[in-house]
C-alpha cells in the first residue's frame, strides 16, 4: 500500500521562496567595514538571491560547477548561500583564516570556476591567485567603494529578474567545505539539499537550538567555515531575524552590536564568548545583556569558568561538539525538583582539589573528592589554568577523555562538558 501523502524531495529553494512569501519583513541586519549597520528585509533577499542565480546561470554556470566565495559574514553572503543552489551550482567557502598557500591550494583541487570576494578582501586574493586561475572574479562592494576594473561588480549583476530555478534532484550538492586543522591536506566535504533540510529542522528543535521565528540571531561563527554551523539555513527556514557583525569581530564591538540589536540566540567558539565577558566585567554597566539572551559555543572545549562567568549575568550557554551534526547539541535534563542532573566529569581546564570525602547531595551518589573541580574564580584565571593542566596531575585526577565521566553524579554546571 501507498501512502497518499504527496512526494515533495526536499530543496533548499523551498527556504527561499518560504522566505520571501512567508516572512517578507523579517530583517537582516550586516555591520558594513565602516561599522554602519545596512538592514535589508527577506523580501530584498528573496529578490537578490534569485537575481544572483540568473546572473550566475547568464555567465554560463552548469550544474555541479563550483563557485568560491571569500566574505564575512554579511547579507550578501547570505544570498550566495541560496542563490548559488538556486542555479545548480555547489557554493564552496574558502576559509579566510588559512594561508593563502593553503586556500589557492583548496581552490585548484575544489576546481572552482568563479569566486565571489569582498573588495576589502582583494589583498588576499591576489596573494594566492597565481595557484589556481578563476574564470571569473565577482567583487562585492563590502565597503561602498567602486569595483576595480578587471573584476565584475557584485551589485551590476543583480539586475536580472526572471529567473527560474534550476532542477535538481534533493541529493544533488549544495555547498562544500575543507577542513583546516587536520594532518596532511585539508580533506572537502559536500553537503546535498536533504541534508541541509534535515539538519535545519532536527536542529531547530527544542532540545537543540530551540529556534523560532521570533528570535534575533546574531552569527559571529564564521559564514566561511562549516557553513556557519547551519544556523543560516535554519533562519531563514524560520523567517527569524539575522545579525551579521562583518569583520568587527572585537570584543567592544561584537557587546556594542548586543546592546543595539539585542539578539536572543548568539552563535560562536569559546575565544569570542572569552574576550567578551572580560571586557563586559571590566567595564562593569557600560552593556547589559537581552534578558533573554542564549549562545551556542561551540568550535572547541567550553572552560565551565566561562559558563558560570555568563550565567552570573543570566546568559544560558549550551556546548555542543564542534560539527554540523545536530547530534552533537542537546540540553540538559532535570529531576523532579527542577534542578539540573548532568553527568560528572574530569577535569579538563579546572585544576583538582583533594580531600578524604565529599558529602553526597540529596538525591544523588557520593563522589570522590580526588575527581572534585576546582573553577577559577574568573575568565580571566582560564588561561592560566591552561598553562597548568598540562603539567599537573593531583593526585591522580588527569585531564579529560572522552570516557572520563561517570553517570550517577550531578554537577552543577550549566551544561554536561563531556569530552
Amino acid at each position: 500500500m501507498q501512502a497518499t501523502m504527496m512526494r515533495v524531495p526536499l530543496s533548499l529553494n523551498h527556504f527561499l521562496e518560504r522566505a520571501g512569501t512567508l516572512f517578507p519583513e523579517s530583517e537582516i541586519v550586516s555591520r558594513l567595514p565602516d561599522k554602519s549597520l545596512r538592514r535589508h528585509r527577506y523580501a530584498d533577499f528573496h529578490r537578490r538571491s534569485r537575481a544572483l542565480a540568473a546572473a550566475l546561470a547568464r555567465l554560463g554556470l552548469r550544474k555541479g560547477d563550483r563557485v568560491a566565495t571569500l566574505c564575512w559574514n554579511h547579507h550578501a553572503h547570505l544570498e550566495c548561500y541560496f542563490g548559488i543552489p538556486a542555479a545548480a551550482g555547489v557554493m564552496h567557502t574558502l576559509n579566510l583564516r588559512l594561508a593563502p598557500d593553503d586556500i589557492g591550494w583548496i581552490a585548484q583541487h575544489a576546481q572552482d570556476r568563479f569566486l565571489i570576494v569582498d573588495d576589502i578582501l582583494l589583498p588576499l586574493y591576489r596573494r594566492f591567485a597565481h595557484l589556481h586561475r578563476f574564470e571569473r572574479v565577482i567583487v562585492f562592494p563590502f565597503s561602498g567603494e567602486a569595483v576595480e576594473g578587471g573584476f565584475d561588480d557584485y551589485e551590476s549583476l543583480l539586475e536580472a529578474t526572471d529567473f527560474e530555478c534550476a532542477a535538481h534532484d534533493e541529493n544533488d550538492p549544495i555547498a562544500m567545505c575543507y577542513t583546516s586543522g587536520t594532518t596532511g591536506r585539508p580533506k572537502g566535504v559536500v553537503y546535498s539539499h536533504r541534508s541541509t533540510v534535515l539538519h535545519s529542522l532536527v536542529a531547530s528543535l527544542p532540545d537543540f537550538w530551540a529556534l523560532a521565528g521570533r528570535d534575533v540571531v546574531l552569527a559571529v561563527t564564521p559564514m566561511f567555515h562549516a557553513n556557519c554551523w547551519g544556523i543560516a539555513y535554519a533562519a531563514v527556514m524560520l523567517g527569524a531575524k539575522l545579525v551579521f557583525p562583518g569583520p568587527h569581530l572585537h570584543p567592544e564591538d561584537l557587546l556594542d552590536l548586543v546592546q543595539a540589536e539585542q539578539p536572543t540566540l548568539a552563535l560562536g567558539v569559546p575565544t569570542i564568548w572569552l574576550s567578551m565577558i572580560q571586557a563586559y566585567e571590566a567595564q562593569a554597566g557600560r552593556w547589559r545583556f537581552p534578558r533573554a539572551l542564549r549562545t551556542l559555543i561551540g568550535g572547541a572545549a567550553v572552560p565551565e569558568a566561562l559558563i558560570r562567568a555568563y550565567a552570573r549575568h543570566g546568559v544560558r550557554v549550551s556546548a555542543p561538539s564542534p560539527t554540523r551534526s545536530p547530534s552533537s547539541a542537546a540540553r540538559p535534563r532535570t529531576s523532579a525538583s527542577g534542578a539540573r542532573r548532568l553527568p560528572a566529569f574530569r577535569c579538563r581546564w579546572w585544576t583538582c582539589a583533594s580531600s578524604a570525602t565529599r558529602a553526597s547531595r540529596p538525591g544523588t551518589a557520593s563522589r570522590s573528592a580526588s575527581s572534585r573541580c576546582t573553577v577559577p574564580s574568573s575568565p580571566a584565571a582560564i588561561t592560566a589554568s591552561r598553562m597548568r593542566r598540562a603539567s599537573a596531575k593531583m593526585d591522580g585526577c588527569a585531564p579529560a577523555t572522552s570516557r572520563a565521566w561517570t553517570p550517577t553524579a550531578t554537577c552543577a554546571s550549566p551544561t554536561a562538558p563531556k569530552t
